[in-house]
């Protein structure tokens, strides 16, 4: 006579392809948590994602995305696997056994599943994850600032998933367990789990609140910060975005449901009606899938936009070298760079030089309070809120080649080409102010200006700037250097030892970061104490600190305040500088993609499992080998085709948004930018379409169809 730990052990083996599905989904779970948690706290990546940047951010909330839609799978799956163990679990207990005996057997077999998968999932995440980093390495681009390396607290992400993971497994086997109806409980493998019938204007309602959703979340923070000065909790804003989640499960409900050709309804008649009876579990699949699908598509965007913008900047530039250095330093006048471009070889065609100053401006800036709310902010008005480099008119005129009529009174601040100052230029500056002598100087604006390398910067009658400036040191004083080359895109070498001659002939004192200004650090000396963007206090405040040995960096490259823009080395240099933005932000894209393969191809083939008695009915009433291929073909493309249009539509549109509302203008740089990320988009599809095709394959041989 069999114990029944035999009788179990018989059951599960004739249940092991359920176990095994279940192991596999919550392996794969902990492993891109783990994997993409890991990489998020990697110090490799911290190094050059800014605290509270948006880089950051956008980090962040994709791994939310990837957090909810990795734990939706796992509860789509554990479930499964109950479903069908149920009828183990009927069988044993019309033969006597008691739950207290199938409650033990049951939580030393989910022990071991748990444990073996979220173990395996942990530890081969690390592997995973520099496997893929060194391929983009080998593949890509190469630097010492590309040597990944992990933070061994980040593991305390792979632990609490898993737990999710456990409790969750063991809550619902409990449950399963004290079911009290022995026929119903034997009979639930065979349930389906159905949706009610939903109206038709599900559809465009769910539209509707997608649409509404994503613009309230977007402006909600913007709403809060600028206009009730007042900085929300972490996630509140957030919430703003729950019925644009609404609206996206709406969608896909009215896609299961009732599908989206009314008047032909009856051509997939019999797939549609598949679809309904496994509609909760379709719909969840659904869902994680169209989230993880917009996550992997939001950050494999990055790249795209990002070299686009930068290229065309580049070409874009007006002069094919600038650059500008504290007068008290040791920075290369034209002798110095007409004798080192001899040495390489190249000539000079052109050279123009001004003088600046670093005068203090008028304007408001914010101070913080606590209050019982949360932090709010007040604006404080300061006759020297902050610093800018200034121009006289003959200074502008010789670097530009731009004559410029200022009346005395007059100051013209400097845009972009295309007329944006992208956050930069205070149109409501009335005074100037020198810093060390005290002179004022009341303006009024006048129409501004438009050059890419002065972006910022101010421009003041003749004699204004040579009264303001009297009485000026050396470090509140700046040079600007313009000229260009013969056969520039051969300059290379040039631009590099060039670039190295500005670095070495700088000292310590200018080794600041790009948005360290000397008037602000007075007030917050005056204040605080410190200044959070001095050499000695930003790795402190999570800033990164400027090392003139780390001149290749990233680090250094993109937030160095005196760092020269040379077209030629900016254009070739730019992947080894963004390098560790752009792989990781493939990095997040090829899990969260690989992820939505996974679970298409698992939902398709449980579909395949669950729908074979009824292909079976259907193949003996005589329904023809194409018609059941059709039937299959409409259930496994609503799988793949519902959340690839929605995830890429839904991520393309706040894209979009985004760019837009940065400045309320698309620029030729995102346009082209966008662009591409169509392209990406569209090899994206490509991919999918591919799995699809052989996804349908397998469906259709487990269901021994031939067309």
């Amino acid at each position: 006579m069999k114990q029944l730990g035999q009788v179990c052990e018989a059951l599960r083996r004739k249940n092991r392809v359920h176990s095994a599905l279940l192991a596999g989904c919550c392996f794969f779970s902990v492993l891109l948590i783990t994997a993409y948690g890991i990489m998020m706290r990697s110090p490799t990546i911290l190094a050059v994602l800014p605290e509270g940047g948006d880089s950051r951010k956008q980090v962040l909330m994709i791994f939310v995305m990837a957090v909810i839609g990795c734990a939706m799978f796992t509860v789509y799956a554990s479930g499964l696997f109950f479903r069908h163990r149920s009828r183990q679990t009927g069988i044993l207990l019309a033969l006597g056994a008691s739950r207290r005996q199938l409650r033990r057997q049951l939580n030393r077999e989910l022990a071991v599943l748990a444990a073996v998968s979220c173990a395996a999932g942990a530890v081969l995440a690390a592997p995973l994850a520099w496997g893929i980093w060194q391929l983009f390495r080998l593949f890509v681009v190469d630097s010492a600032q590309m040597t990944l390396r992990f933070e061994p607290r980040a593991w305390a992400i792979a632990l609490g998933f898993s737990v999710f993971v456990v409790v969750l497994l063991f809550a619902a086997g409990g449950r399963s367990v004290r079911r009290a109806n022995i026929i119903e409980t034997v009979q639930e493998v065979h349930r389906s789990e159905p949706i009610r019938a939903v109206s038709r204007w599900y559809g465009p309602l769910g539209i509707f609140l997608l649409a509404a959703g994503g613009l309230l979340g977007y402006l909600a923070p913007s709403v809060f910060v600028n206009l009730l000065h007042w900085y929300p909790p972490a996630g509140l804003s957030g919430l703003f975005y729950l019925p644009a989640l609404a609206g996206l499960y709406m969608i896909l409900l009215h896609t299961v449901v009732n599908g989206w050709r009314a008047r032909h309804a009856y051509r997939d008649l019999i797939a549609t009606s598949m679809m309904k009876f496994q509609g909760r579990q379709t719909v969840r699949s659904m869902l994680v899938m169209t989230l993880l699908l917009g996550g992997g598509l939001f950050a494999a965007f990055y790249t795209p936009m990002i070299g686009a913008g930068s290229m065309l900047s580049y070409d874009a530039r007006p002069v094919d070298y600038a650059y500008h250095f504290r007068a008290d330093q040791n920075g290369p006048g034209k002798t110095q760079v007409e004798q080192l471009a001899a040495e390489y070889g190249v000539a000079l065609t052109s050279w123009a030089e001004a003088p600046m100053a670093r005068l203090a401006v008028d304007g408001s800036y914010q101070v913080e309070e606590e209050g019982p709310l949360g932090t709010t902010w007040r604006s404080v008005y300061a006759q020297q809120a902050q610093s800018v480099l200034v121009l006289s008119e003959s200074g502008y005129r010789a670097l530009t080649g731009e004559i410029v009529d200022l009346a005395p009174g007059q100051a013209a601040g400097v845009l972009d080409a295309s007329g944006s100052g992208q956050g930069r230029f205070e149109p409501d500056t009335t005074l100037f102010t020198n810093p060390l002598t005290g002179q004022q100087l009341a303006v009024t604006p006048a129409e501004p200006l438009c050059h890419d390398l002065l972006l910022g910067c101010y421009v003041l009658d003749d004699g204004d700037w040579a009264a303001l400036s009297n009485g000026l040191t050396g470090e509140w004083r700046e040079q600007m250097v313009f000229f260009n080359l013969e056969n520039e895109e051969d300059s290379y070498p040039f631009a590099r030892a060039l670039f190295d001659r500005i670095v070495d002939g700088s000292g310590p004192e200018v080794a600041v970061l790009d948005g360290w200004d000397p008037i602000v650090r007075q007030r917050y000396l005056e204040e605080e104490g410190v200044y959070f963007l001095d050499p000695d206090q930003a790795e402190e405040a999570n800033f990164p600190r400027m090392d003139y040995s780390q001149r290749d960096s990233s680090d250094f490259r993109l937030y160095w305040q005196y760092m020269p823009r040379f077209r030629v080395l900016d254009k070739a240099d730019f992947v080894r500088t963004t390098a560790v933005f752009l792989m990781l932000f493939v990095f997040i894209g090829v899990l969260c993609l690989s992820a939505v393969i996974v679970i298409a191809c698992t939902r398709c083939m449980t579909i395949a499992l669950t729908s074979r008695p009824v292909y079976n009915d259907l193949r003996r009433l005589g329904a023809p080998g194409q018609y059941l291929y059709r039937s299959a073909r409409s259930q496994v493309r609503r799988v793949f085709l519902t959340p690839a249009l929605a995830g890429s539509g839904l991520i393309l549109s706040f894209y979009l948004l985004i760019l837009y509302f940065n400045d309320n203008r698309l620029t030729a740089g995102e346009l082209a930018g966008l662009g591409l990320c169509l392209g990406l988009t569209a090899g994206v599809g490509a991919l999918l379409w591919a799995v699809y095709r052989l996804t349908l394959g397998r469906v259709c041989a487990a269901l021994d169809i031939r067309r």
